[in-house]
């Protein structure tokens, strides 16, 4: 019984950090206390499976993951509205860790603000800010609600809404700990020597290169693994030769030892595999959902599910059509003329990131997984009949 509630502690410790791949004694006290008991058994099994590096100490816990590709767009750090960060925001997250970095142990949100100001401003640095629209300050708030959320900063007074609004400050504390962890990179910045966006990006991320059969596939088997974990789907299309010979001779073992380790459930058909979660708790875009864009984001997988791809002006009447039809429990105006097009686009995000539809500049096509979302006709019984 004793070994059962230890495994059960130890999945629900890997399952949290897969989710928060920082946490914090202050703000996931719980959580925390799990991953710190059984730290040499979570560290053990992420290095060997994964190649991942699990550190922790009084304060942190910290999961150094590498994304499986450096191209995929379709899963941005979100804001606590939920909204996407944009360019910007990533240049001002960048802009106040660097500011953090020298500040003192407090600092305000004024202060910080001027600060960004006084980096955004470096010559060199092509971008345009200046604080004085409310977007531009809202952005700057989200940034530091994301690091108050991360644990990077402890509010000590005030409240972000009074700054929106010009009528107050805020004071933090400077968590140095927790920003000495944030970086994830293979390599230190300052070590690279390239100077374009992607080289660079190429050189943070670069991985030592095996030089034996053995080490060639601990390198594969932790990559896919890497996959498995991080990608709703991975289709044997997306895989390199070698990897897809891999991944089928090996998927029984990789997938038994990732359903034991965090209770995933591997799906695996003729194109690829899925490993699902029963909880539905180890994903940032959820399928289906409630509410108005829910409920369209399920229509659209269906309507593709069944046809297989779409034009993209035949989904906008499509959607127009469903707007008209559930009107009644659908938000306010999306039968205005032109909100088709945010409730589609909203839907075709979700989808693109749940790796269910491959969007292209006149249609859209589905990917193997959305046949999961197909309904099959009704069997209209006869009265008084029964089915055998």
């Amino acid at each position: 019984m004793i070994r059962d509630e230890e495994r059960a502690q130890r999945r629900t410790a890997l399952r949290a950090l897969l989710v928060k791949p920082l946490l914090t004694a202050e703000n996931d006290a719980d959580r925390f206390v799990l991953v710190r008991r059984h730290l040499a058994e979570l560290r053990d099994w992420l290095s060997r499976e994964t190649g991942w590096r699990l550190l922790a100490d009084a304060e942190t816990a910290r999961l150094f993951k590498t994304a499986p590709t450096l191209s995929d767009a379709t899963h941005p750090a979100r804001g606590r509205a939920k909204e996407p960060f944009g360019r910007r925001r990533y240049v001002l997250l960048c802009l106040a860790l660097a500011v953090l970095e020298r500040a003192d142990a407090q600092t305000t949100l004024g202060r910080l603000a001027e600060e960004v100001l006084n980096a955004a401003a470096e010559p060199g640095l092509d971008f345009a800010f200046t604080l004085e629209s409310r977007a531009e300050r809202a952005d700057l708030v989200a940034v530091v609600r994301t690091l108050l959320d991360w644990g990077a900063l402890r509010r000590v007074a005030g409240d972000e809404d009074a700054y929106l609004s010009a009528t107050g400050d805020v004071l933090y504390d400077v968590r140095r700990p927790v920003l000495a962890t944030l970086l994830t990179p293979a390599r230190g910045p300052s070590t690279i020597d390239a100077t374009g966006f992607e080289d660079r990006l190429t050189e943070l991320t670069a991985e030592p290169v095996a030089d034996t059969d053995d080490l060639r596939n601990q390198a594969m088997r932790r990559r896919l693994t890497r996959r498995l974990l991080e990608d709703p789907v991975v289709y044997y299309d997306d895989l390199d030769e070698a990897e897809r010979a891999y991944l089928v001779s090996q998927r029984q073992a990789i997938t038994r030892r990732i359903e034991e380790a965090t209770g995933l459930l591997p799906e695996i058909r003729a194109e690829g595999i899925a490993m699902v979660d029963p909880d539905d708790e180890l994903t940032d875009v959820r399928m289906p959902e409630q509410r108005t864009d829910g409920h369209v984001t399920l229509l659209v997988a269906e309507h593709l599910a069944v046809h297989g791809e779409a034009g993209t002006e035949e989904l906008r009447a499509f959607v127009r059509g469903a707007a008209a039809t559930h009107a009644s429990f659908w938000r306010k105006g999306v039968t205005e003329p032109g909100a088709e097009e945010e409730l589609l686009s909203i839907a075709l995000d979700k989808l693109v990131a749940l790796r269910l539809v491959e969007v292209r500049p006149d249609h859209v096509r589905g990917l193997p997984a959305i046949v999961r979302y197909t309904l099959e006709e009704p069997t209209v019984r006869e009265a008084g009949k029964v089915r055998r």
